[in-house]
């Protein structure tokens, strides 16, 4: 789902970089020495997921995982993601011009996904945290193909019918990711529920 270079307009580049740019600034203050390693393993799986690709009818989907680096990072998702982004522009990813609007739009999934993770404690039941895991997945995925869809629409109105497409595409995607997040979550809740954004022990 990444954009390609000499797809998108000057000014969306130039937004993109913008946004990138300051969210990056946002999110990576105060990083704390500890929160590296954990960084550079998300950044690794997001980087690698991308590798993974599923055929749907004509074409192909792949997984993204920025719904999942949003539940273990919280906001140092961005700084994962971004950095995901640049190793992928050199593998035929996405390309350089495009960098800062690729990680917007997969980054700003991610942030979103964090979001929803934090809303975890409003359906306090057994299995909750699965439930706000699978719809951090979900809608996060779904953030990332608004903003690609956008993207494209700015650019020009031959990228219509693709824009539409490209959400048909990101709602399959969804579920997909949804499902993923949610086993995810419930099997480090089993296993090594620190690795959670904001998990506390129960007698905190």
């Amino acid at each position: 789902m990444h954009i390609a270079d000499g797809i998108v307009s000057a000014p969306v580049i130039a937004t993109g970089f913008a946004l990138m740019g300051a969210l990056a600034y946002a999110t990576t203050r105060n990083v704390e020495l500890e929160e590296i390693p954990k960084i550079s393993v998300v950044t690794a799986v997001f980087f690698v997921a991308n590798f993974i690709h599923i055929p749907f009818v004509v074409a192909s989907i792949h997984l993204i995982m920025n719904g999942l680096a949003g539940v273990i990072l919280g906001k140092r998702a961005f700084i994962a993601i971004t950095l995901g982004v640049v190793l992928q522009s050199f593998f035929g990813f996405g390309g350089v011009s495009v960098i800062g609007i690729n990680a917007v739009m997969l980054g700003g999934g991610a942030l979103l996904a964090y979001g929803i993770w934090q809303l975890r404690h409003l359906l306090p039941i057994k299995g909750g945290e699965v439930v706000f895991g699978a719809l951090a997945g979900g809608l996060g995925i779904f953030f990332s193909g608004c903003v690609l869809a956008l993207a494209l629409v700015t650019t020009g109105d031959a990228f219509w019918v693709t824009a539409q497409a490209v959400l048909g595409y990101h709602l399959v995607l969804m579920v997909i990711e949804g499902a993923v997040t949610g086993a995810c979550v419930g099997f480090l809740l089993k296993t090594k529920p620190e690795l959670l954004s904001g998990w506390k022990r129960p007698d905190q």
